[in-house]
C-alpha cells in the first residue's frame, strides 16, 4: 500500500489515493482502476505503465526497511509437499502483477519454488486468473487438472471464491486481516490459524 501511494504521489501527484480501499485478495490491475477512477485519470496503457514502473521501484524501496517475515509453517510446508511420494507442482495464484509478485517473494527466498502461475497482469478478475493457473498447471503436468487435484491456499474471502471458480479444494489461513470465523463463512475445506496446524498429508489425502 505504501508502494501504491508513493507511485501516485510521484507521478500523478495525489496523495493518499489508497485511504478507504481494500487490497484483501484483490489485483493490482483491479486496483489501479479503482484509484484512477477516484482521480479522474485516464485508465490507459501509458498511464498504467507509468504507474506500475514506478509502483515495483517504491516497492523494492520498501521492502528494503520493512522488517517482515514468512508466515509461520510455510517452509514447512513447502519442504513436506517436497518430499511426498508424487510431489506436487506449486503454482503461484496472486492478483499482483508477476513482477511485484517476484520482487516480494525473492525477498523472501520463495519465489523459486513456484513452477507457473498466473498474476494480475495476467487478468484483472481474480476468479479468470484461478482459470489461467489451471491451465497453466495442466500444461505443466501434461495432462488435464480437475478441481479435486488442486488445492488452493489463501488468507480472504475472495481466495475462496477464487478457489470455487475451478471447482478446487481450498485451504483458508487467517494469517491475514480476516479471522477464522470471517473465513469458515465461506465454507473452504480447512481453516487454520496458521499454516502448522494441518499437515501435508491430511490436505493431500482426499
Amino acid at each position: 500500500m505504501r508502494a501504491f501511494d508513493k507511485a501516485f504521489e510521484t507521478e500523478f501527484k495525489s496523495s493518499g489515493v489508497t485511504k478507504g480501499i481494500s487490497f484483501a485478495g484483490r489485483t493490482d490491475t483491479g486496483l489501479v482502476r479503482q484509484c484512477f477512477q477516484k482521480l479522474e485519470i485516464a485508465h490507459n496503457a501509458k498511464n498504467r505503465r507509468r504507474f506500475f514502473d514506478a509502483y515495483v521501484f517504491w516497492l523494492d524501496h520498501y521492502l528494503g526497511e520493512f522488517h517482515g517475515q514468512v508466515c509461520s509453517g510455510v517452509h514447512d510446508w513447502i519442504e513436506s509437499l517436497g518430499r511426498l511420494p508424487r510431489s506436487p507442482a506449486l503454482g503461484l495464484l496472486t492478483g499482483n502483477i508477476r513482477l511485484g509478485a517476484e520482487i516480494k517473494l525473492r525477498h523472501y527466498g520463495l519465489w523459486n519454488h513456484f513452477r507457473s502461475g498466473a498474476f494480475g497482469d495476467d487478468h484483472e478478475n481474480r476468479n479468470e486468473l484461478a482459470v489461467i493457473a489451471r491451465e497453466r498447471g495442466s500444461r505443466l503436468v501434461g495432462g488435464s487438472l480437475s478441481g479435486d487435484e488442486i488445492l488452493v491456499i489463501g488468507d480472504t474471502p475472495l481466495d475462496i471464491q477464487c478457489a470455487r471458480a475451478v471447482k478446487a479444494r481450498v485451504l483458508a489461513v487467517a494469517t491475514g486481516g480476516h479471522t477464522s470465523e470471517e473465513l469458515r463463512v465461506h465454507q473452504p475445506d480447512w481453516v487454520v490459524k496458521e499454516l502448522r496446524e494441518l499437515s501435508v498429508a491430511e490436505a493431500c489425502s482426499q
